[in-house]
């Protein structure tokens, strides 16, 4: 993680405490600094010019919910993280000409099955109108303790409208099962204070390596029952492991994400077969177990695809993020999760070897 920036008007470190007031030095985000006294958590915010309701705080590793910012006093030598969200649904539309048809996950319902992230754009304008031209009513953010603000005094929730989008905080850039626990609280305690129905569940990452980015399997399931038990509805990243999603699944995991392919590849769904065996297996006896595509999207037809295969819903970032006209890709992503979910549900005619023709040879002139 990065040097975070404390707000605009962050006071420097030399400044004395007030007479009577004895400095204490405590670790923020991983840097020493110094405090005109036993601050408590609320006071500490306001000294640093940052609003309660956009971060969570820890301190010495445990989670101090807001209702406890003005009760916990902040001694000498203490560590603390203030995190908030980065980036890693649409108003409410008329049911399309064959009705409505609407995702169940755990206590949350979308028309939109198309899950957006917020990270890589070039601008927080752009990823705001790109999750417009996208009509996703689910938008992933990360947990950071990083860019608390960007250099002009921003915050990314002041371009996403939590009364608006359902967030779905995520784990990512988590190499272990420890900071993936400590990043799925975090978050809730952030949307819990926003007042946004994202609070009861997390997108969990759990990966095994940089260079990869592929999800660690043991971590992830450890992780998951974890979670589960915390009371979190849990999206679980996983490899296309038709056992591994077995596995996610019976240690409670709301909902199976596989990777179509290796995150921002933009490869798109490289093995089908794995993710049929995946489908058959997780519903089964649960036809509305919703199981959803994350990572590798690169285009519309990798979207079309995932749905046609009998995917519950898509979750990309830097297919749009990346495009050269990201808006407009958007829109064409969106287009392309209602007509794969469209043709999926329409079944596709057998392929065959031959030609078949589609006007009857009966009754022609010549014969």
């Amino acid at each position: 993680m990065t040097q975070p920036s404390i707000g605009p008007a962050d006071p420097s470190p030399s400044v004395p405490p007030p007479r009577g007031l004895v400095a204490v030095t405590i670790t923020l985000n991983g840097d020493r600094r110094e405090l005109p006294g036993p601050l408590s958590v609320a006071e500490a915010l306001r000294h640093w010019n940052l609003r309660p309701e956009l971060v969570a705080v820890e301190v010495n590793r445990t989670l101090v919910p807001r209702v406890r910012h003005a009760e916990t006093t902040l001694s000498d030598g203490d560590e603390v993280e203030v995190v908030t969200l980065v980036g890693g649904g649409a108003p409410d539309e008329a049911p399309g000409p064959f009705g409505p048809d609407e995702l169940t996950i755990g206590s949350h319902r979308f028309r939109s099955r198309l899950f957006v992230g917020t990270g890589k754009y070039a601008s927080m304008e752009l990823m705001r109108d790109c999750l417009d031209a996208s009509g996703a009513e689910v938008v992933t953010v990360a947990v950071r303790r990083e860019r608390l603000f960007d250099a002009e005094g921003r915050n990314l929730l002041d371009y996403l409208d939590p009364r608006r989008y359902t967030i779905l905080p995520n784990t990512a850039g988590c190499f272990s099962a420890e900071e993936a626990l400590r990043t799925a609280r975090l978050g809730r305690e952030l949307l819990e204070g926003l007042g946004n129905p994202g609070a009861d569940w997390v997108k969990l990452e759990v990966l095994s390596d940089p260079r990869t980015l592929l999800p660690d399997p043991v971590a992830t399931l450890r992780s998951t029952e974890v979670l589960v038990n915390d009371g979190f509805s849990v999206l679980c990243y996983t490899s296309d492991d038709p056992v591994m999603a077995r596995h996610l699944k019976a240690a409670g995991a709301a909902s199976v994400m596989p990777a179509g392919s290796p995150i921002g590849s933009g490869q798109g769904v490289l093995n089908p077969n794995n993710i049929r065996i995946i489908l058959e297996d997780l519903k089964a006896d649960d036809p509305a177990y919703p199981v959803i595509i994350d990572a590798g999207v690169g285009t519309a037809s990798d979207v079309a695809i995932a749905m046609e295969l009998g995917c519950d819903g898509v979750l990309l970032n830097t297919g749009i993020a990346r495009a050269a006209d990201p808006i407009r890709m958007a829109h064409a992503m969106r287009l392309a999760c209602e007509a794969g979910r469209l043709a999926g549900g329409a079944g596709r005619i057998p392929r065959t070897l031959y030609a078949t023709a589609s006007s009857p040879t009966e009754g022609m002139i010549h014969r």
